[in-house]
């Protein structure tokens, strides 16, 4: 019997082979599939519908367990499972015509990939696939859905450069990406996006964060687990009425913590553990007045915990374990959880760091937070008004006779 691992490897490749030659057959190809032509559809429009969405099933679908695509038969695609249908709204080409206004399969345990053929459903207003196991490339042709305001792709297995066709959708506001295995750097252009929610964790992303990530509108934003490294941005500060939660766990960033951080009044969480950031944290955090959760636990942090960090009038959780910082002010007593400044140096804690090893730590040169070279902070002038804050969901780009699904649970 052949091994688990090389079938799952054999399936993988099976399924590249299959994407790339979908690309490579451009977006203008011939109908993929056969359309009975004794069929009358409502529109052309929904004709374009029955062939993405049959192409789909029959070519680029293996394997359905659940059997959500079992239905997806004949030329009714507003009754197909996870296919929703509304009118066009005011000022679209063929307003009041009845479309394809959502496609929502998630956790199905699909696996596949995504044809170049989604691209003709041009009025689909969210597109939500979390949990299933699509492989291969985001195709390009996806960059016709002008209406597409939710895009959930997270939990599967697609690869490549961050799919560049994202930055094309304009009125994208949700994006979810992350649990994949996209390669490579961000692009900054995605912060000069509209966007609400930013979801890009557990990828295989490199190279340094743009230092315009302060310009995005984003309510949230979830990096975590990739490979960043290089610097905190400081442009976060321009993010001071729009930013709720920002999670940047093990990202590999070794530069110091931005004072700036202190202008992101709305923010209520921030996390950036299991990182290499290094010197103090600054006492500008003090002025996060929504601030909830504070973790820096596994960095290289040191000197004392500012009084006024502790002090905040809302902040519930603390973590600092894993640093080295020298000062704990009584009023942390209410915020630090039981083990959550363990691994210091701090007197009269328990389970702290050997004095050799706070000495050893000390001994070395004080660390130059401008020697990092990180790009100073400029302010930007005031932005339009945001987009609705996260969570969702989103109000529809219009009105549609269902219940869009929540965006999923935040990562912790």
């Amino acid at each position: 019997m052949m091994p688990k691992a090389a079938v799952l490897l054999l399936l993988l490749l099976g399924c590249l082979a299959a994407a790339a030659a979908a690309a490579e057959a451009g977006e203008a190809a011939e109908l993929a599939v056969a359309v009975d032509p004794s069929w009358r559809f409502p529109s052309q429009r929904l004709r374009d519908a029955y062939v993405a969405l049959q192409t789909w099933k029959q070519q680029a679908i293996f394997s359905d367990p659940r059997n959500l695509t079992g239905d997806w038969v004949g030329p009714a695609v507003c009754g197909y499972t996870g296919v929703f249908c509304a009118p066009l709204p005011e000022g679209a080409p063929g307003a009041g015509e009845l479309a394809v206004a959502g496609v929502d399969l998630n956790h199905g345990d699909i696996a596949g990939y995504l044809p170049p053929e989604l691209g003709l459903l041009a009025d689909l207003a969210l597109l939500h696939l979390n949990s299933n196991r699509f492989c291969g490339l985001v195709p390009a042709a996806l960059r016709r859905l002008r209406l597409l305001a939710e895009l959930d792709l997270s939990n599967n297995r697609l690869v490549g450069a961050f799919p560049g066709v994202v930055l094309e959708l304009p009125a994208l506001r949700f994006l979810d990406l992350r649990f994949n295995d996209f390669e490579g750097a961000v692009p900054r252009e995605l912060f000069d996006r509209p966007l609400d929610a930013i979801f890009l964790n557990h990828n295989r992303l490199r190279s340094p964060l743009p230092d315009n990530l302060g310009n995005s509108p984003a309510s949230v934003i979830v990096l975590a687990d990739n490979a960043f490294g290089g610097c905190l941005p400081a442009s976060l500060g321009n993010m001071s009425a729009t930013l709720n939660e920002i999670l940047l766990i093990n990202n590999g960033l070794d530069s110091c913590v931005p004072p700036e951080v202190g202008l992101l009044r709305e923010l209520t969480v921030f996390d950036v553990s299991f990182n290499s950031l290094v010197g103090p944290l600054p006492p500008q955090v003090a002025g996060m007045r929504k601030l909830e959760q504070l973790d820096v636990a596994h960095n290289l942090l040191s000197g004392p915990v500012p009084d006024a960090v502790c002090a905040l009038p809302r902040l519930k959780n603390l973590t600092i374990s894993y640093n080295f910082f020298t000062g704990e002010p009584p009023s942390c007593a209410r915020v630090v959880p039981s083990d959550g400044d363990a691994r210091n140096c701090l007197p009269n804690r328990p389970a702290q760091r050997t004095p050799q090893q706070c000495a050893a730590f000390y001994s070395r040169p004080p660390v130059d937070c401008a020697a990092f070279q990180c790009k100073p902070f400029v302010p930007v002038p005031p932005l339009p008004p945001p987009p609705p804050a996260y969570p969702g969901p989103l109000p529809p780009v219009y009105p549609m006779p269902y219940s869009s699904p929540p965006p999923p649970a935040r990562y912790r």
